[in-house]
């Protein structure tokens, strides 16, 4: 099939116009807004990220979040993210039964299938994805679905304070 800027014979057609040949990129007045649009995902996720597996017990889970000093970790199964397990899990569903849950595997407390975002995505799509989801921390997978880095509160609040325009 020949590309629409050439004639069935294969030679360039001289009547067609590259329509972004007049193309001007967007001007920005907020760096901020800029870096939003223009940086990948990347710029905002934090490697190296914690993970547990599947069968780890809840107890295991919460004993490494505390030891660790995070909200968050990153069930993952041969790389594949599986789940996530969040200082607020723990709260709504194990504390008040801690001593009977404690030994089970996290799997059966974790949020199962969670947002996630590509590292090809810009950051204002990733933020998006935070608002909208209500999730505060959010896992971030290269093209071959496996686990790079988590996007957390305190890299975006850092980001936007470096991006942001002084007033």
């Amino acid at each position: 099939m020949a590309d629409s800027n050439q004639n069935s014979g294969g030679v360039p057609d001289p009547n067609f116009e590259d329509p972004l040949s007049q193309y001007d990129p967007p001007e920005y007045s907020d760096p901020l807004e800029q870096s939003l649009v223009e940086e990948k995902v990347g710029v905002l996720q934090t490697q190296p990220y914690e993970s547990v597996p599947p069968d780890a017990t809840i107890r295991e889970a919460v004993e490494k979040l505390i030891r660790i000093h995070h909200a968050c970790l990153l069930v993952e199964e041969d790389g594949k993210l599986v789940g996530m397990f969040t200082d607020r899990d723990f709260l709504n569903r194990v504390a008040l039964e801690y001593e009977e849950l404690a030994d089970q595997p996290v799997s059966s407390v974790m949020v199962k299938d969670p947002v996630y975002v590509y590292e090809t995505e810009d950051a204002a799509a990733t933020l998006s994805v935070m608002a909208v989801s209500g999730f505060r921390h959010v896992p971030v997978l290269n093209l071959e679905d496996k686990l790079v880095g988590i996007v957390t509160p305190r890299r975006v609040t850092q980001f936007l304070h470096e991006h942001a325009s002084p007033e």
